[in-house]
């Protein structure tokens, strides 16, 4: 097996995409989706069908959403990449549950109108889990029973706390962290759970087009930036659909 399918099916020549740069396609294909989630659906012209396809009607807002589907599985990857890389497993740790609380209250605000909406929890808090059961699974890595123990625990706290994608989220996450030294089984298995949302699979192109390189996001202004943009960005969109469509 040469080096570069170890670590991805693409080739070598094709391994173009930074940290940076896929950090950048998250948080973009992000915005697409919100964009559509909370202000498309609510204009008519944008929900009428554009064209058809595999018997299926795309509109304006069909398209943004379909987009915004590769986010996800991106934002699991680099999650993954940045549990192996920090320096400070704790303060990565804290900063997820940090922000996974100041994102609800624009969270609540986009779903429901509400500043507390306790059906459903932003995705922070999905990331967050995943990420606890990751240092779980490394810190018993010498007891198998620990390890289940914790990451069943983890799966009952996001049954629980339904944030958004849900127990079926944080398994995605658990099997991309198992995966993570064999991106073609990682892109295999995970498309096959990602099968409910079959557009999400296409994430596993750019995935494999990490070089493994950190790239142009560094020092702590850019990655705080990279932190807050998830509830800004909705606070904007909250903001936006409340003076163009009052709700």
């Amino acid at each position: 097996m040469s080096e570069y399918t170890a670590s991805s099916f693409l080739p070598e020549k094709c391994r173009i995409l930074s940290g940076s740069a896929l950090k950048v396609l998250a948080m973009l294909t992000m915005l697409i989706d919100h964009t559509g989630a909370h202000l498309l659906r609510h204009y008519g012209p944008a929900t009428v069908p554009l064209f058809s396809f595999g018997g299926s009607s795309y509109s304006l807002y069909r398209i943004f959403r379909d987009i915004g589907r590769i986010a996800f599985p991106i934002f699991c990857f680099l999650l993954v990449e940045g549990f192996w890389h920090t320096h400070d497993r704790k303060k990565y740790g804290r900063n997820l549950l940090i922000f996974a609380c100041i994102s609800e209250i624009p969270w609540n605000l986009a779903q429901n109108s509400t500043l507390l909406y306790p059906d459903k929890q932003n995705v922070f808090f999905t990331l967050f889990l995943g990420y606890l059961a990751f240092c779980a699974i490394d810190h018993f890595k010498e007891n198998e029973l620990l390890q289940l123990l914790s990451m069943a625990a983890l799966f009952a706290a996001s049954w629980y706390l339904k944030a958004d994608y849900g127990w079926k989220g944080y398994v995605f996450l658990l099997i991309m962290f198992w995966l993570h030294d064999h991106k073609p089984a990682q892109a295999l298995i995970g498309s096959a759970w990602l099968s409910y949302e079959w557009k999400a699979c296409f994430a596993f192109l750019p995935i494999n087009m990490y070089n493994g390189k950190r790239g142009f996001i560094r020092g702590k202004g850019m990655k705080y930036f990279f932190y807050a943009f998830y509830p800004v960005h909705i606070a904007v969109i909250v903001i936006l659909r409340k003076l163009i469509f009052s709700i």
